[in-house]
């Protein structure tokens, strides 16, 4: 029996069905430390779905069940995790904290209405809270402020206030805050309620009391500023807000969540997930205050177009996660788009063709699943066995929208693998297609330019993780620093000719080609005359071929024959040859682009001259014409973007520097600056590893092809001396 079906409870008749408007998508987002996992885990046993919590630590919570994470005890996938409560459903994504597996937080902004920032109550809002902010910014992801560990000692909550007030993009309007932070924390002050809770055993009981006396004050002055911020966007609760100094709930709720959708504001809330402390009222505030998916982030067609969360138009699901488990083979997550999905539906894959029959669906506690017999439109849940669909696919019946792909970083990480043993290189390759279905920020693909397999992901974690996936499936690797794509031209006009001769009994082979060679620009004039040895060469171009080569750059090629020279028919094996060294250019081996061959003459023998005659003549002269036209070596270069704090900013300049960029320019962005240049592709590799250890992990950057370049003399100098010296090993 499969691991699914053995974690199946028997409330597959109690569950109900929750409609739409009872539903809640949240991602719990943060960075590494903040106890975004153990939050998620407190959030099921506070509805009851476990009955008793795990930790990390002990490696077993519903979110880290897989083998690498429980070794690293970190999060690494992103994981599903619902809860029920008061009439209510949640589905939680815990998403990774470490910044080189984002891609499990896009995944989860694509299918989440609203992004739980959790903020670690020691160290305030840090490192991790401001990329996971940023990237909630580029999601346009409404955003809650959870403060989480604030009973550790040495913990003050005027350091947190103080960090999120200077530290946050979004405004942060404080909705609770801690009485007494540290060793002993049991007692939270909410301002929107203006009550106190305290905590009354570490399961999540707790008590609602008046606020003391004392903190009266503080309280009422974060209740004044709650009233602002629901006021602020709407001219009449404004004026009531000014006249009365008050509002009420259902005013406040309106407010706070159009403030909150609009990402006018972050509401922060406190709690110790640990203790499961404090959660009731954040789930209470979610549920009262903020929209349900039919009313929240809508998702977008590959059109554009918006796609309404309607339970009563035609059943569609989009699949945001693949993953493969041991007994059970692939499991799909999806979000019910439209309609409802039941039990048995048969759904058509537009990209494939090929119809789905959903046997089972199963709402997602991270490893543990209950069977249901049907979800509505806004639901997370996840199927088995399907056939042939992956994430990014849209499914379903009669007219339905396609939605649009999740859309990740750019890599920012490329390393060459290999089996240590040539015997694993087909294994090998079977790994990585299953891997970068489950992560899809791993693209992966064979070079056969580079004669490499060339990974690209976010970061050296995320390759090290690779690594060791590769390891537990019994495949030793090595990751190498893959080879550049350079591109080989030509800066002056050259002649050559070539005599392939061979006589070997019966018929020989023979054949004579001449040609002149120049480089290409776009707009340039036909050719009419050259000087060739001394004399001056007319040309009467007979025909003309143009070639997009598919490296990029042109091949233009004319037959400039007269009097019979060469018969027609072994024009194209001329072309052939010419061909056969732009895929393995003079230089170094490197693809050759942006040429103009003009074939004004030669020779041929009634009896021994045949087309592979003419390749070798061809090939053979080109070879010499290419080395004789003043070759040049072109390097891909990069449009780099770097995102700095700006104290860094030196810092990174002086590095930019040592790698060959051109700065382009700098611009300011709080306390961050955004500097662009253009970086050769060579200079790039590990550049990630670098810019972190440079900014303690604050910075990132963004890198997207730009052009290529001719490389410096003394960089070709010795690009030439180590093919020479490859040519010799081989």
């Amino acid at each position: 029996m499969g691991k699914l079906e053995t974690n199946i409870t028997n409330q597959y008749n109690q569950m109900k069905t929750y409609q739409t408007e009872n539903l809640r998508n949240v991602a719990i987002v943060g960075g590494t430390g903040s106890g975004k996992t153990t939050l998620a885990e407190a959030f099921a046993f506070e509805g009851k779905i476990i009955d008793r919590k795990g930790t990390v630590e002990a490696g077993n919570t519903l979110s880290d069940n897989s083998e690498v994470e429980q070794a690293q005890g970190r999060s690494i996938f992103p994981s599903v995790i619902y809860t029920e409560f008061q009439g209510h459903k949640f589905n939680f994504i815990d998403t990774p904290g470490v910044d080189d597996l984002c891609g499990g937080v896009f995944t989860a902004y694509k299918v989440c209405d609203l992004a739980a920032l959790v903020i670690n109550g020691h160290n305030g809002f840090d490192v991790g809270s401001e990329i996971h902010s940023r990237y909630a910014a580029q999601a346009k992801m409404p955003v809650v402020g959870i403060v989480n560990q604030l009973d550790k000692e040495g913990t003050t909550w005027e350091k947190v206030y103080d960090s999120l007030v200077s530290g946050s993009p979004i405004k942060p309007v404080v909705v609770q805050y801690p009485l007494n932070p540290g060793v002993g924390f049991d007692a939270i002050i909410d301002v929107l309620t203006m009550k106190m809770y305290k905590a009354k055993d570490e399961n999540g009981n707790q008590e609602e009391v008046e606020i003391p006396a004392s903190e009266m004050d503080r309280a009422m002055d974060y209740h004044n500023e709650l009233l602002e911020a629901a006021a602020i966007n709407d001219e009449a609760l404004m004026e009531k807000c000014f006249e009365t100094n008050d509002l009420t709930a259902d005013e406040i709720r309106q407010g706070l969540r159009d403030g909150v959708a609009n990402r006018d504001f972050m509401p922060i809330f406190c709690c110790s997930a640990k203790k499961s402390f404090g959660l009731k009222r954040i789930m209470e505030f979610i549920f009262n205050v903020l929209p349900d998916p039919k009313h929240a982030n809508v998702l977008i067609d590959v059109e554009g177009n918006e796609v309404p969360c309607d339970s009563e138009a035609p059943t569609s699901i989009f699949i945001f996660r693949n993953a493969v488990e041991q007994h059970v083979g692939e499991v799909s997550y999806f979000r019910v788009v439209t309609g409802k999905l039941t039990e048995g539906m048969e759904l058509v894959n537009p990209r494939t063709g090929n119809k789905e029959k959903v046997s089972q669906i199963f709402a997602v506690a991270g490893k543990k699943r209950e069977k249901v017999a049907e979800m509505v439109a806004g639901e997370i849940g996840c199927t088995v066995k399907l056939k042939g669909s992956k994430a990014n696919d849209t499914l379903g019946v009669g007219e339905f929208a396609e939605i649009s792909k999740i859309k990740f970083p750019a890599p920012r990480y490329r390393a060459a693998v290999r089996a240590l043993d040539q015997n694993n290189e087909e294994k090998l390759g079977e790994l990585l297609n299953r891997i970068k279905q489950e992560d899809l920020t791993y693209k992966v693909e064979y070079s056969k330019e580079l004669k490499q397999t060339i990974v690209q992901c976010q970061g050296e974690m995320h390759i090290n993780l690779l690594k060791t996936y590769l390891n537990n499936n019994k495949i030793e690797v090595e990751f190498l620093a893959p080879r550049i794509p350079y591109r080989e031209t030509i800066t002056k006009v050259a002649a050559a000719n070539y005599r392939h001769r061979k006589q070997s009994g019966g018929s020989g082979q023979f054949g004579e080609v001449h040609m002149v060679v120049e480089p290409y620009y776009e707009g340039m004039p036909e050719p009419k005359q050259y000087k060739v040895d001394g004399r001056d060469l007319l040309v009467n171009i007979k025909g003309k071929e143009e070639y997009d080569l598919e490296w990029g750059g042109k091949l233009i090629y004319y037959n400039a024959i007269v009097g019979g020279a060469i018969d027609a028919r072994f024009m194209p094996a001329i072309l052939k040859g010419i061909k056969d060294k732009l895929n393995e250019g003079p230089l170094t081996g490197s693809y050759a682009r942006d040429i103009r061959v003009v074939i004004y003459d030669g020779k041929m023998h009634p009896v021994d001259s045949n087309e592979i005659s003419f390749v070798l003549a061809a090939r053979n002269a080109f070879k010499e014409a290419f080395r004789n036209a003043g070759p040049k070596i072109l390097e891909p270069i990069y449009n780099v973007e770097v995102l700095v704090p700006s104290e860094n900013m030196g810092d990174i300049m002086s590095d930019l520097n040592g790698r060959r960029a051109q700065i382009m320019g700098m611009n300011a962005e709080g306390a961050y600056s955004r500097l662009s240049a253009r970086v050769p592709l060579a200079e790039l590799y590990r550049y990630s590893t670098t810019l972190s250890a440079l900014t303690l992990g604050r910075a990132n950057y963004t890198m997207e092809f730009a052009s290529y370049e001719q490389v410096p003399s003394d960089v070709q100098d010795k690009l030439l001396k180590a093919y020479q010296e490859e040519e010799k090993d081989e």
